[in-house]
């Protein structure tokens, strides 16, 4: 596998084959094709392993904890490597970037996790925040909490970002709804909403693409 990653680069290797390589860092001295294999089937997919919780990833045999605090730690740096590019310069000029980032960020997430994007009057990221979690299908938001942190940012835009754990990133009518009530508290401080973007295993729903705001 080293030689033909060499040769062919590490695309040329499927998904079960890099999982394998990376774990063999972690069990230099098993067999762990077996254990790749597991992690693949039981959380669909190479971003589902990685957007697994400890506890998640424990629930496989044969995955210690060196094992899980590796792969978490493979995904911190994929999420800082995608916000690398999407800081200090305009994020909506950044789309295609920012997309990137958020179904990393958020499209494996199994519980719902409430986001905002807080930028400058210049659109660049001041800070990505986590504002609520909640179940498989709802996380409590509070548009004042929203507002009251974009002041003490200085915020003068926001783009809300959440995500829907059943993998479809249609709208519903609560997020349509909720969406309403954030642009409504904004509009009296002066804060723009952007966007809201919901995140699934399926892609990623622009409120805005889809004229809903």
């Amino acid at each position: 596998m080293r030689q033909r990653a060499k040769t062919g680069g590490f695309v040329a290797l499927p998904d079960y084959e890099l999982l394998e390589l990376y774990l063999f860092r972690t069990y230099p001295r098993g067999d762990v094709k077996p254990l790749a294999k597991a992690l693949l089937n039981r959380f669909g997919s190479f971003g589902g392993v990685l957007g697994a919780t400890i506890e998640e990833l424990a629930t496989v045999p044969g995955v210690g904890e060196t094992a899980a605090m590796d792969l978490k730690l493979l995904h911190e740096a994929t999420l800082r490597a995608g916000r690398d590019k999407i800081v200090k310069r305009p994020v909506i000029s950044s789309w295609s970037a920012l997309l990137g980032y958020v179904r990393v960020a958020l499209a494996n997430e199994s519980r719902e996790q409430f986001r905002v994007l807080f930028l400058d009057k210049k659109n660049q990221l001041i800070a990505d925040e986590v504002m609520n979690r909640g179940t498989v299908d709802h996380a409590p938001v509070y548009p004042r909490e929203v507002m009251r942190r974009a002041l003490e940012l200085s915020s003068s835009n926001i783009i809300i970002v959440h995500n829907h754990p059943s993998g479809d990133p249609t709208p519903s009518r609560p997020d349509i709804d909720m969406t309403k009530q954030i642009v409504e508290a904004g509009k009296a401080l002066k804060i723009a909403v952007h966007d809201h973007l919901v995140v699934g295993r399926e892609g990623v729903a622009s409120f805005k693409a889809l004229g809903l705001m």
